[in-house]
């Protein structure tokens, strides 16, 4: 009889999504170890009582803790879901647009600018309005819509003055007007297991700042889209969020390495942390 998988799950708060996560396992008869990152010390040199788990799942909230432990455990040779690669990547917003382009996924133009007076080129080159964007960050946060020159001027004189180097990389896109919504499709395992529209009259259509969730029917555009994106970043387990560009076509924003998930079970009527764990499974098994 084959043992059964060790599972870990890397954790630094226990939110609704990670309850759901750990009721999923225990539903399926699936045992695992919770770790607080908090409480980590990693001696590089002894990978040993790491090597009792077949994977460690990812769902700390700190992406820079996170990401020195997955690095650590991908280079002894221990599965991750996300791996490092995919958690750097979707953690930097220059990354995430980089790989996109480079797999040729459609997304919204993008200009990076290192001073404020070349960012203020590529802005009035893209016209207003334009989206400025932190190179990190999500929920929405510290994004703005620059909407004439002078306010341009301002957000560039408060990003340069304020003390993390994130902020003096500016990156730029194009504003997309959208409909009043947009779309969230969650990919696990290469494939696109729901979509939700997320629906506001504010420019940011996030839930976590008043979005509504509906649900979306993936269509084969948006799985096409999707899985491109997805894999683009590296696989596992991501959402993708897409606008629809003015005549329908689709375009990838942004793609997200620790998903939430709490608002899009009931709306999609899929059970998303049931994929999760299976998928968690499969990757345990070799699969």
């Amino acid at each position: 009889m084959m043992s059964q998988p060790r599972i870990a799950v890397l954790l630094s708060r226990v939110r609704v999504e990670e309850k759901l996560l750990l009721q999923s396992f225990e539903a399926k008869g699936i045992e695992v170890d919770v770790l607080d990152v908090r409480g980590i010390n990693l001696s590089l040199h002894e990978p040993d009582e790491w090597q009792q788990y077949d994977v460690v799942v990812d769902r700390c909230v700190s992406q820079s803790q996170a990401l020195a432990v997955l690095q650590v455990l991908n280079d002894w040779g221990i599965q991750t879901v996300n791996t490092a690669a995919v958690v750097q990547t979707c953690g930097d917003k220059l990354a995430t647009s980089s790989a996109l382009v480079r797999e040729g996924v459609a997304t919204p133009r993008v200009k990076i600018a290192l001073t404020p007076e070349s960012a203020l080129e590529a802005i009035e080159a893209f016209g207003y309005p334009a989206i400025l964007k932190p190179a990190t960050g999500s929920w929405g946060r510290l994004l703005s819509k620059v909407n004439d020159r002078e306010a341009a001027e301002t957000i560039l004189e408060h990003k340069q003055v304020l003390g993390s180097y994130q902020h003096h990389i500016f990156y730029i896109q194009e504003y997309i007007e959208k409909p009043e919504r947009d779309i969230r499709a969650f990919v696990v395992g290469g494939e696109t297991i729901g979509a939700i529209y997320r629906h506001s009259e504010h420019w940011i259509t996030n839930t976590a700042r008043g979005g509504q969730a509906s649900n979306c029917p993936v269509t084969p555009e948006i799985d096409s889209l999707s899985l491109a994106a997805a894999q683009a970043v590296g696989g596992g387990v991501v959402a993708v969020d897409l606008l629809e560009a003015p005549g329908g076509q689709l375009l990838v924003n942004e793609v997200n390495h620790t998903m939430e998930f709490r608002n899009s079970i009931d709306t999609t009527g899929v059970d998303i942390p049931g994929r999760v764990v299976d998928y968690v499974m499969r990757v345990a098994q070799g699969g």
